[in-house]
């Protein structure tokens, strides 16, 4: 089985052409090649599945071999991958996900994909529609005691569920500690959630760490960092337009006042392809 390396802004993916290739049990693999088994790097494994509702599907799976919903970042090297290896020679390419379609723009140098930008579509804080345990029709910046600290979490979601807390230093604050408490409060949320800590340092940037459910603190989340500026607007804090510097990188974020999207825009880069032997892994 032929798997590439992608690398957007932090986050390591595994890519596999599951559409001319039938795949073992998904969960096992995506254990397989995770750090813990094949020490490839990975912070998921991403399949590229055909689709009867836009040009490609997309199916994420974490290191621990649960499917995930929707990734920012690795949506946006999907439209790398299907460029780069010839699936399409369309600079405007759909992809299905468990999160709605979501729309890319390829911008193309020598038969290569440099630079995309996601629309990932607007950011959702009626709880009634986001896995949230609250009478409140929209939980934004409300008030979570988290062991010894009162945080202002705001909700969000983009198919999966996202919450964001503006502190004074993310540099140094405890990520570790807070994040994985936050995460683990399914009295709130039951389902879990991802969990952006964010700074403002001016109206037009931001500062994030990320603490992702399941997995820990990341250097790169493309999502966590719409997140952050999607609740930063909301409160008055920035503007829409904003540059979000994560640990992997700075990625450009507009959240576009006419159609209500969310539009993400940055490098991936492939860091190398390989095959894997997948005779180890159970058939399950």
């Amino acid at each position: 089985m032929r798997f590439t390396k992608m690398q957007a802004y932090g986050n390591d993916y595994v890519y596999i052409d599951a559409i001319n290739q039938k795949l073992p049990n998904l969960s096992e693999l995506a254990k397989y090649i995770s750090d813990r088994h094949f020490a490839v790097g990975s912070d998921g494994m991403v399949l590229i599945c055909p689709s009867e509702k836009a040009d490609f599907r997309m199916r994420i799976f974490n290191p621990d071999g649960t499917e995930g919903e929707m990734c920012g970042n690795a949506v946006r090297s999907v439209g790398k991958y299907v460029y780069d290896h010839g699936f399409t020679d369309k600079t405007n390419v759909t992809i299905e996900t468990l999160g709605g379609i979501k729309y890319l723009e390829l911008f193309c140098e020598n038969g290569q994909a440099v630079n995309i930008r996601a629309d990932i579509g607007g950011p959702i804080f009626d709880t009634g529609m986001i896995p949230v345990v609250t009478k409140l029709p929209r939980f934004i910046e409300q008030p979570v005691k988290v062991k010894d600290i009162t945080l202002n979490i705001t909700a969000v979601s983009w198919g999966n569920p996202h919450c964001v807390a503006f502190i004074d230093d993310v540099a140094s604050f405890d990520v570790h500690k807070y994040g994985r408490e936050i995460e683990c409060m399914t009295s709130l949320f039951p389902n879990r959630t991802n969990v952006t800590f964010a700074q403002i340092v001016s109206r037009g940037y931001i500062k994030i760490r990320e603490w992702e459910r399941g997995t820990g603190e990341t250097i790169g989340c493309g999502t966590g960092c719409c997140t952050a500026v999607a609740a930063a607007v909301v409160t008055g804090k920035s503007d829409r337009h904003v540059k979000v510097e994560q640990i992997g990188g700075i990625l450009d974020i507009n959240w576009n006042e006419e159609d209500g999207h969310m539009y993400m825009t940055g490098v991936s880069n492939t860091v190398f392809e390989a095959d894997i032997d997948v005779s180890a892994i159970p058939c399950g």
